[in-house]
């Protein structure tokens, strides 16, 4: 029964990517989708997403908690990098069962990610014909081993969120790659001073903020860009 459920959850998904990239096409609402996904579907604590920017360097531009995003901008900043920086360079699947094994390789991390109640992490890289575009992380609060069926479904959903990236545009034009990535980067942006906004105005945490300016977007059938962007402006007011 278990099985049976994760497989329809896992359709699922798979069927509202396709609708999002079908109709509506929007880059941020489609990795939004995804990193939720990854987290109901893989038993995540929390799951980030880091591509890379139009200077070559990693930057968080999905994540379903907080907690993951600290610890990712952590280990981009740090020179100690860690296990999401090191998928990205090998374009290899780098697993952590227990973070407090890599004392030494990555102290800085383990130390945030021990911080935060993190106890595992496994990275997925996002990749399209050799190059390496970013990673999908996914953080666990128990230390363990990450199934090879584990591993297959997270590799499909990172390929997903490629795909998505790079859209059948990619074929007709060199850059809608970069423009695609730019532009979740941006939006990013936005949608953190939004967080903010709401967290100030409500005196909530960023974590119940942004789910309130994502159950906002999704009732009304707006892009989450489109909606952070009316509350950074002032034009909307969400009500708690």
């Amino acid at each position: 029964m278990m099985a049976s459920t994760r497989e329809s959850r896992l359709t699922a998904t798979f069927v509202a990517l396709a609708d999002t990239l079908v109709a509506g096409y929007d880059v941020v609402d489609l990795l939004d989708t995804l990193v939720n996904a990854c987290a109901e579907i893989l038993d995540a604590s929390a799951v980030g997403l880091l591509l890379v920017d139009e200077s070559g360097d990693l930057s968080v531009v999905a994540s379903t908690s907080e907690r993951s995003r600290i610890v990712e901008i952590m280990q981009l900043k740090s020179d100690f990098g860690g296990p999401c920086v090191e998928c990205h360079a090998t374009g290899e699947v780098v697993s952590v069962p227990d973070i407090d094994d890599v004392r030494e390789k990555w102290p800085q991390f383990r130390e945030a990610a021990l911080e935060q109640g993190f106890r595992s992490v496994h990275a997925v890289p996002l990749r399209l014909r050799g190059t390496i575009m970013g990673a999908l992380n996914l953080f666990r609060s128990q230390s363990g081993f990450l199934s090879p069926e584990d591993a297959a479904v997270a590799q499909a959903l990172a390929d997903a969120a490629t795909i998505g990236i790079i859209h059948e545009r990619a074929l007709r034009e060199s850059n809608i790659a970069q423009q695609q990535l730019q532009y979740a980067l941006e939006s990013r942006v936005i949608i953190e001073q939004a967080k903010g906004v709401i967290a100030q105005m409500h005196r909530v945490g960023v974590d119940e903020a942004f789910g309130m300016l994502r159950s906002y977007a999704r009732r009304n059938g707006l892009h989450l860009r489109d909606v952070a962007e009316q509350i950074v402006g002032r034009t909307l007011s969400l009500q708690h």
